[in-house]
């Protein structure tokens, strides 16, 4: 069973492989004319799902980026009173149609324990943003317990403070007679917040609503 021992152990790692400093070739000095360290930066935001027969409850996750090292840390995601953390590679190519990725890799504890290899992919062209944070969870206890969890959404902003768009989302954190749901959002950004509404199942007798706030700082 993984412990909260051994993912101090495996966070630790990632950050001391991401401030190790550069080696220089032998005989030669350091660079005057480095280029200075990549400042971090931090996303907070906190979900709160509104589901159909009292299985409501708050999804909060924790980013953190450092130039190419992602690192991040979910609860309530692949599973009520379950917490994952996760560490991660960001990269990005293109000029007018701009890709951004991280593959990542996660240890899943709590209700359910495990390993999941994860994936954050966003493409962006003018207004329009593809964005999909997909993870494969693979149970330490059952096989019968893997499982493909997706979120992904199609945006378009015609301003720099508004958004609205197509979700789709597949997860195990709560049971609804769907097991693929597909909604819309609409959301509103003022400065370092940003606030999101989704509704899943429009149409449908009993539809899940999705409240999110995010800062960035």
């Amino acid at each position: 069973m993984i412990t909260p021992r051994h993912l101090g152990m495996f966070i630790a790692a990632i950050l001391c492989a991401s401030q190790a400093p550069a080696q220089t070739p032998s005989g030669q000095p350091p660079s005057s004319a480095a280029a200075p360290a990549a400042s971090w930066e931090f996303n907070l935001s906190v979900s709160g799902y509104i589901v159909p027969q009292g299985q409501s409850y708050v999804n909060p996750t924790f980013m953190a980026d450092r130039g190419k090292l992602h690192l991040e840390g979910r609860y309530n995601y692949e599973a009520q009173r379950t917490g994952s953390l996760w560490g991660g590679y960001n990269f990005k190519v293109g000029e007018k149609v701009v890709l951004k990725a991280t593959p990542m890799i996660g240890a899943v504890f709590g209700n359910v324990n495990g390993v999941a290899p994860g994936l954050e992919l966003t493409v962006t062209r003018n207004k329009v943003e593809l964005y999909s944070a997909s993870e494969y969870v693979i149970d330490a206890a059952t096989s019968a317990g893997n499982f493909l969890y997706t979120w992904t959404q199609l945006t378009y902003s015609p301003v720099e403070w508004f958004t609205a768009g197509y979700v789709v989302q597949r997860t195990r954190a709560y049971q609804t007679p769907l097991s693929v749901q597909r909604g819309l959002l609409v959301g509103f950004t003022h400065k370092k917040l940003q606030f999101i509404t989704h509704v899943f199942d429009i149409g449908e007798a009993s539809p899940t609503v999705v409240l999110s706030m995010g800062y960035t700082f």
